[in-house]
């Protein structure tokens, strides 16, 4: 396919490289040229297109061409970037929300009829968290005949002196203000951010670590498409704790926008290396788990079942061992959003999101994460009623 990338940051300049080792022609788009050459490195032969995600215009001249575009900018810009897909008509994919027009439904849902009209394809939230995460939801609820509840729980945890942003600082401020989104007896609302202390185990290194309600986009899009009755998202680690003390002292809110000091911008691979090496960047971790329960009905007794996925990305550290200078959550959400482009829905029409895809296809993807050092793990665990909750 010919793929166009928008977006030339620790994501989407890795999610390029991987693409075009993938065999396809790749060329990306980027407002800022010279910072978007340094994350691709001096030395590769993608090109960069001047992009404004702001413009539609702009974006439809660079992508023009492409069999698909791939939307790497940060969610704010998701409605430009549907429409200038529909304009080329080409596929679309993109790795999360801004839950602008119903605080508890995508916006890119809004364009299924239109990407339908136009025989294309869209993908959403198709990263690792959404998007991984959304497929071991489903599959655990696959493996159950009922199912009464989905929990997502992840980590976030960088060891530095000062802030480092490892992933997008536009999303980190967007889920830092937002409230987050539960559903609860059926019932969709808003909870309370950094809500719901909750001690939660993680698999090692990780251990036990604190994690509070977050606004996260799994839980509006697992609700509409498995029966159940309650789900929510939690996040912990080094990264929530301190976002956790800002709010509490009333330095993050949206009225005062993000503040440079705080939220930095991604450093590039030679930053991320000279970080580490001046001693300011020790390590950074990212893991999730879900949580999936529900029941199999036998003939005389419900059986009561809790089904426990894990995912480990490999730290900062062992990406350095490795001669990779990206941080865990960019390389995650890069090789996820690769798979999701290698077994992309070519021959469906309309907006999709990742537990929606074709069960051969979202078997593959999981399958073929194990290859990319990524530790999926499953675990069935066989409860009484009463237990299942002190469990989680």
């Amino acid at each position: 396919m010919r793929i166009f990338v928008l977006g030339v940051g620790g994501t989407g300049s890795l999610l390029a490289e991987l693409l075009a080792r993938q065999g396809h022609t790749v060329w990306c788009g980027d407002r800022d040229l010279e910072r978007a050459r340094r994350f691709l490195g001096r030395k590769a032969e993608i090109e960069v297109r001047e992009a404004n995600a702001r413009n539609l215009w702009s974006i439809v001249r660079a992508a023009r061409g492409c069999h698909l575009l791939a939307n790497c900018a940060p969610a704010i810009y998701n409605e430009v970037v549907l429409r200038a897909a529909l304009r080329l008509r080409v596929h679309y994919l993109d790795l999360n929300s801004r839950l602008t027009r119903n605080p508890f439904k995508p916006e890119q849902l809004a364009y299924h009829r239109r990407f339908g009209q136009k025989n294309r394809a869209a993908v959403i939230n198709a990263g690792i968290a959404p998007g991984l995460t959304n497929l071991l939801a489903r599959r655990g609820a696959e493996l159950l005949d009922s199912v009464e509840s989905v929990h997502f729980r992840l980590c976030e945890d960088t060891e530095s002196r000062d802030p480092v942003s490892t992933w997008s600082p536009e999303a980190a401020f967007d889920e830092a203000t937002s409230r987050p989104r539960v559903y609860r007896a059926g019932r969709f609302a808003f909870g309370k951010k950094f809500g719901e202390r909750e001690k939660f185990r993680f698999p090692a290194p990780i251990g036990e670590i604190a994690v509070y309600l977050a606004a996260q986009d799994e839980v509006c899009t697992i609700a509409m498409n498995v029966p159940l009755r309650d789900a929510d998202a939690k996040i912990g680690g080094n990264d929530v704790e301190q976002l956790r003390r800002w709010q509490r002292r009333g330095r993050l809110s949206r009225s005062r926008g993000i503040v440079s000091k705080r939220f930095p911008k991604t450093p590039t691979p030679r930053q991320v290396a000279a970080l580490i090496r001046r001693g300011i960047l020790e390590n950074a971790r990212f893991a999730a788990a879900v949580l999936v329960r529900g029941a199999k009905h036998g003939p005389k007794d419900d059986l009561p079942l809790l089904v426990r996925w894990d995912a480990a990305v490999p730290s900062l550290y062992q990406l350095r061992r490795s001669g990779m200078t990206t941080t865990p959550i960019s390389y995650a959400t890069a090789h996820v959003a690769a798979l999701f482009i290698k077994h992309f829905p070519r021959d469906r029409a309309g907006v999709f999101s990742p537990e929606q895809l074709p069960i051969e296809a979202r078997r593959a993807i999981v399958n073929e994460l194990r290859s990319r050092d990524i530790r999926i793990t499953l675990k069935i665990i066989q409860l009484k009623q009463q237990e299942l909750d002190e469990e989680i």
